[in-house]
């Protein structure tokens, strides 16, 4: 188990390996703000940065592993990245599963989504060696995804599922305890980091 882990690793951060994957994380971003600009379009300018919520993710992901593929580490963006794309990996799967309980069919693109967005929240996970953030940028990358929970559940600029608008109430409580949940992901990463480098 340990050679196949060990196995597993060598590829995970293996530069070339790094490339691709940047390279997919591109491609994937600019597909998810093409999906969102629908919504953009009926979404008052100053909510925009808030609503792409998926791809904006992605993106801070994208910067995280260009750092380190130039030997640098952007902590607060790090930390962005593994809290933002556990939570909205895992949340998109989730809805489009509610989505299939609801109506009875998702279709391919459904199905894209869920394998997609759980591939977000496992590359997040997987990649936790690699982080560096500290306390701060934990507190800061909590803050901002908090902040965008109000925006998207009390201003309502929640990404739109047709299928369960009658359910917001339920998503809004069910997305904030996610983002405790993800939040204290990055405080155990954190922590137990501290107490690895302290000895």
């Amino acid at each position: 188990m340990n050679t196949l882990r060990s196995m597993a690793w060598l590829v995970l951060s293996n530069k070339s390996f790094l490339w691709v994957l940047l390279f997919v994380n591109i491609l994937g971003t600019v597909y998810g703000y093409d999906w969102y600009m629908w919504q953009l379009e009926i979404t008052k300018p100053i909510f925009w940065i808030f609503v792409p919520d998926s791809p904006t993710a992605s993106l801070f992901f994208c910067l995280a592993l260009f750092a380190w593929l130039i030997g640098r580490n952007f902590k607060l963006i790090e930390a962005l990245a593994l809290i933002t794309l556990v939570k909205y990996g895992l949340w998109a799967v989730v809805m489009n599963l509610l989505t299939l309980v609801e109506v009875g069919s998702i279709g391919p693109a459904g199905w894209m989504l869920v394998g997609s967005h759980f591939a977000m929240a496992l590359q997040a996970i997987l990649y936790i060696p690699f982080y560096r953030f500290q306390f701060k940028h934990v507190v800061i990358a909590a803050i901002w995804t908090l902040h965008n929970d109000v925006i998207d559940y009390v201003f309502k600029q929640m990404p739109i599922y047709h299928d369960l608008m009658r359910h917001m109430d339920q998503i809004g409580y069910f997305t904030f305890w996610l983002s405790i949940g993800c939040i204290s992901i990055a405080y155990y990463v954190w922590k137990k980091r501290t107490k690895l480098v302290n000895g």
